[in-house]
């Protein structure tokens, strides 16, 4: 599991030019099933974004290919997890810790 954290390069109204742009490609990666889950901070100076079910090329891939990156309006910081304990709702994420 991956943890997207994108924080903004640019001011808002260069980000909401974008922001179709970026919700689609969203709704594309919902439809995959590598997100599960995504947001805006808050303060609105980034957003998150949890993907499973790819390696760390994939999701440096999935990172180039936002809107936002390509626009030039944000950097993402990528941290991968395991999700050793989770609600039961998320169990089908659930993963062993390496031996």
């Amino acid at each position: 599991m991956y943890v997207l954290e994108l924080t903004y390069t640019a001011p808002v109204e260069r980000l909401d030019a974008l922001l179709d742009a970026h919700v689609a490609w969203l709704d594309a990666l919902y439809e995959q099933g590598v997100v599960i889950a995504s947001g805006r901070k808050n303060p609105r100076d980034g957003g998150v974004l949890l993907a499973v079910g790819v390696d760390r090329e994939r999701v440096e891939e999935i990172t180039a290919s936002d809107p936002f990156t390509a626009g030039g309006v944000c950097e993402y910081r990528i941290t991968e997890f395991i999700a050793t304990k989770t609600a039961p709702a998320l169990a089908a994420y659930r993963e062993q810790s390496p031996a």
